[in-house]
């Protein structure tokens, strides 16, 4: 199984650093980088010809979809975000001062377990199991966290990681993530 990763266009929160998580915050009018990065993001997209166009139920990633060209992609409530409770709306950095953020991120329950986070990804690497090329609009702690999984089979070291927005990953899914799950 192949992905491509993109993790949604900025929105006002990402810009003030504030955790967003499950709110359903809309995108930032698009700027002339973000155009520009999004062109090359474009070709890459179409040489890789995906089978299917996933994105989360939050209105960011369907936004970025439809900037990208796709404006009905499969709406998979498996992709969303990491809802982190009360951090959501607050600034990023009060997070980071969580030791197990960093260390041991499955050990913690924000608005969700972590576990049950992990879990989910698993199940929508289940779920999609029969397509080869998926295209993913997704969020940056999800994505961050199935880099994670893909290299060591656990979410312990997504908080190692760092996805920007609009970014675009390529990932070759772990034959042996996927028996894991």
């Amino acid at each position: 199984m192949e992905l491509l990763l993109i993790r949604h266009l900025p929105t006002e929160w990402n810009i003030s650093g504030f955790l967003q998580g499950s709110q359903d915050i809309p995108l930032l009018p698009v700027i002339d980088e973000d155009l520009a990065k999004l062109e090359e993001n474009k070709k890459v997209i179409s040489s890789f010809q995906p089978e299917i166009v996933v994105a989360s139920q939050l209105k960011r990633t369907q936004q970025t979809a439809l900037h990208y060209g796709f404006p009905n992609p499969f709406v998979e409530p498996l992709l969303n975000e990491l809802n982190f409770g009360k951090y959501e709306g607050i600034e990023k950095k009060h997070l980071l001062q969580v030791k197990e953020w960093i260390s041991d991120p499955k050990s913690l329950i924000l608005g969700e377990r972590l576990s049950d986070f992990e879990k989910r990804i698993f199940r929508f690497l289940s779920k999609y199991d029969h397509f080869t090329r998926i295209l993913v609009f997704g969020h940056g702690s999800w994505i961050r966290a199935l880099l994670s999984l893909n290299q060591i089979g656990s979410i312990k070291e997504m908080n190692q990681i760092e996805v920007h927005n609009n970014e675009l990953i390529y990932l070759t899914i772990n034959q042996q993530l996927l028996q894991l799950g």
